[in-house]
């Protein structure tokens, strides 16, 4: 399985977010995605390259022109009124719908295209995100030559931006990317299935009213866990989407044996929605001792995950998440993948 990561990554750093009502350093860290890559290497299971610059057409086909012309010009225009800080917003539309018109402010404009205040914007993020995004386009176009799995580093992470709006440290949605190119390649039906333990909010709405997509999550209870708004069972799409998404909400102290079973449920559904290739939102944020997050899995149990994982229609393209347990980030990701090639 080869994978593919950029260094340009390295220019997102320093930014700051809002956590337990205080202002801190980001846990979204640039070792994050080193961690991952040294795992990756040592495990040797594949070719580590950078990726090819496929430009912005395959990320315009699921992100908004507004919203990426925004991205790409924020922290010049952030600087002209503050060159000492990271671009945070601060101001929000809630309760009040999508507004018409987007402000011509800075500030307004990073409330208009935001859910929260975790991501900070600083002179590195564009490149970062867009990078990002093309480690996940190369890997697709992996498997449209024949690879039978692929692995994207990307980082910043993806599945909570969604069409225009960014959230949850994600900027440019990697996996629905990657789902699109998938989709472009001849495959009729694509899935994606995201073990992050956050809802992907992101990827659910942006393909919310469509069928040839098939979404599935299992991930912590929005009723008591981030992102809060999205991610309840009963959320089951609309329109010509109704019936291809699925989520599957799991408790705070979730631990091995209910979640293996959650997944195999999910798994029974990607078998069932005739999907003929499969983007694995990977996330590692459901171990034990991961900083914000509330489950109870433990390294082994990763590959437990990664055999399950082998059962699901090739070809399978994992596209890392979350995960910020920076000591054992590197070793949970690439267990699943070892386990996943073994099996």
């Amino acid at each position: 399985m080869d994978a593919w990561y950029s260094d340009h990554h390295l220019g997102h750093q320093g930014h700051t977010e809002f956590f337990g009502a205080q202002l801190l350093p980001s846990f979204e860290l640039p070792v994050r995605a080193e961690r991952v890559r040294d795992a990756y290497l040592m495990a040797d299971l594949g070719r580590l390259d950078t990726p090819d610059d496929a430009g912005l057409a395959p990320i315009l086909a699921v992100h908004e022109a507004d919203y990426v012309e925004f991205l790409r010009g924020a922290w010049e225009a952030w600087r002209a009124i503050d060159r000492k800080h990271p671009a945070l917003g601060m101001v929000w539309h809630a309760g009040l719908g999508m507004p018409k018109e987007c402000p011509r402010h800075i500030e307004g404009q990073l409330g208009y295209y935001s859910m929260d205040a975790g991501c900070a914007i600083v002179a590195g993020t564009w490149t970062a995100a867009y990078w990002s995004a093309q480690c996940a386009i190369t890997a697709a176009d992996a498997l449209g030559r024949g690879a039978p799995a692929a692995f994207a580093i990307c980082r910043p992470p993806g599945h909570h931006a969604a069409a225009r709006t960014m959230g949850g440290y994600c900027y440019l949605n990697n996996a629905a990317i990657a789902a699109e190119r998938l989709r472009g390649q001849g495959h009729a039906r694509v899935a994606v299935l995201d073990i992050d333990y956050h809802h992907g909010n992101g990827t659910q709405a942006i393909f919310w009213r469509r069928d040839d997509v098939f979404f599935v999550s299992l991930h912590a209870d929005p009723h008591d866990d981030y992102p809060y708004f999205s991610g309840h069972a009963s959320e089951r799409g609309e329109g010509e989407g109704q019936g291809a998404t699925l989520n599957l909400p799991l408790p705070a102290g979730t631990a091995a044996p209910q979640y293996l079973a959650a997944l195999d449920q999910a798994l029974d559904a990607v078998q069932a929605s005739g999907s003929t290739a499969v983007v694995v939102s990977l996330g590692v944020d459901t171990f034990e001792r991961d900083p914000i997050s509330r489950f109870l899995l433990r390294e082994g149990d990763y590959l437990q995950i990664g055999r399950r994982l082998a059962r699901l229609p090739r070809p399978v393209l994992f596209v890392f998440e979350g995960g910020y347990a920076t000591d054992e980030v590197g070793r949970n990701a690439v267990a699943v993948l070892q386990a996943f090639e073994g099996a």
